[in-house]
């Protein structure tokens, strides 16, 4: 059992980090477990965590998305860091984020009941995972052996874009909820909070990596893969929610969003090309 353990720190030492991860590691896998069972109790018995028949129908098909994307893209970006991948390392705070995201809305959405019990600990320790994991990069390192490759200011312009877009989205929600009586704030609510806290963080990032600086070298990349695994999760969610819920096929929110989804696909693809090319150098 040595050698393998002796490969991973050897393949860590090519990595930009100062320190080792495995506390961060250790983390992870915990945010991994967690997501994995809340997911698999409110898909298999959603009736024991969600107390009504409307929440059952909003976080369901969610639930199931968690387990198909929201696990692999977390466990994946592990696995990539510990081969020494440093695609893996950079989209891996995309991953924890992915999960922060997800479960701040079910907070917000699910009233104080035991299922807290998995849905706090899954909001704190992916965030404290991600401080701990952002706090290991090497900035300056990351910035001398990706800048130019990252391209900078199409890919920060795309965060910031993003970003605002999220956040005007949001606001126009709320302002329609005020006038309009067929808007469900309650149902809009949880994606509203969890969207303002990333929509901030997604425009400081972008402004960030613009403006080269170390912060949008750490999370640049992990937040257009996060913003990009997000449009997937949206998209499959809408397309679950007819077998599930036996509501009609949303055509058009579907189109919509896969034609706004390439604000961040198509930067996220550059910068993932050239994140892989600099890993090979």
């Amino acid at each position: 059992m040595a050698e393998p353990e002796s490969h991973h720190h050897a393949h860590s030492r090519t990595l930009p980090v100062r320190g080792d991860l495995r506390l961060v590691t250790a983390l992870s896998l915990l945010v991994a477990i967690l997501m994995a069972l809340a997911s698999l109790a409110g898909w298999l018995s959603p009736s024991t965590l969600y107390p009504t028949e409307e929440a059952i129908q909003s976080f369901v098909a969610n639930d199931i998305v968690n387990l198909a994307l929201g696990l692999p893209i977390l466990l994946g970006s592990m696995a990539a860091a510990r081969r020494g991948r440093l695609i893996g390392l950079l989209f891996w705070p995309g991953g924890l984020l992915y999960v922060f995201y997800n479960y701040l809305a079910y907070l917000v959405g699910v009233p104080m009941a035991w299922p807290w019990l998995l849905y706090l600990p899954l909001v704190l320790l992916s965030l404290i995972a991600l401080i701990l994991l952002v706090s290991r990069l090497d900035g300056a390192a990351l910035r001398a052996r990706l800048l130019g490759a990252l391209h900078e200011r199409f890919a920060g312009g795309a965060l910031v874009l993003f970003g605002v877009f999220v956040l005007l989205r949001d606001l126009s929600v709320l302002a329609g909820a005020q006038t309009d009586a067929t808007v469900n704030l309650a149902l809009e609510l949880p994606v509203i909070v969890a969207d303002f806290a990333l929509s901030i963080a997604w425009i400081v990032v972008g402004v960030q990596l613009w403006r080269q600086r170390a912060l949008g070298y750490k999370l640049g990349a992990g937040m257009l893969f996060q913003g990009s695994m997000l449009f997937v999760g949206v998209i499959a969610y809408f397309l679950l929610q007819p077998a599930l819920a036996g509501t009609p096929l949303a055509v058009a929110d579907i189109a919509v969003l896969a034609a706004t989804s390439l604000v961040c696909f198509i930067p996220l693809a550059r910068v993932g090309r050239g994140i892989l090319q600099r890993d090979r150098t």
